[in-house]
């Protein structure tokens, strides 16, 4: 169960990251990308995050995913830099996409066409955990 600390702490890496991953898609060139960070989640000792990003349109998720991955260093040092007043050390950072949307666009899409998941439980893709 995430501590009252652990939650503020999300919060507060959640909206510094979505802000610096906007916006160094908008200056990459990457105009009418949209990139939102879904979910945070810190470990119990602080020194890891865990940010789940979704990503519009979809098709270039892996490629964005893999730039944060590889600078992931510039990235923690953008957010030390906003959070210093508020965080003594920031967490490492780990890259997840959440595909959540795209999941349920597929359910939505399956429910409206001829073919009925309820019935054929094979016509959804099965989810991977990560």
């Amino acid at each position: 169960m995430e501590t009252q600390r652990q939650k503020k702490i999300a919060g507060i890496i959640q909206k510094d990251i979505a802000d610096i991953l906007q916006r160094a898609a908008t200056d990459g060139g990457l105009k009418g990308t949209l990139i939102s960070v879904s979910k945070v989640y810190v470990t119990t000792d602080l020194s890891i995050a865990k940010v789940y990003v979704s990503v519009f349109p979809n098709d270039k998720a892996q490629t964005l995913l893999e730039g944060m991955r590889s600078n992931h260093v510039l990235i923690r040092h953008e957010l030390a830099q906003r959070t210093k007043n508020q965080l003594r050390r920031v967490p490492e950072l780990n890259f997840y996409h959440d595909d959540s949307l795209e999941y349920i666009d597929q359910i939505e899409k399956s429910l409206k066409g001829d073919e009925n998941p309820m019935e054929n439980r094979d016509l959804l893709a099965k989810r991977k955990k990560s």
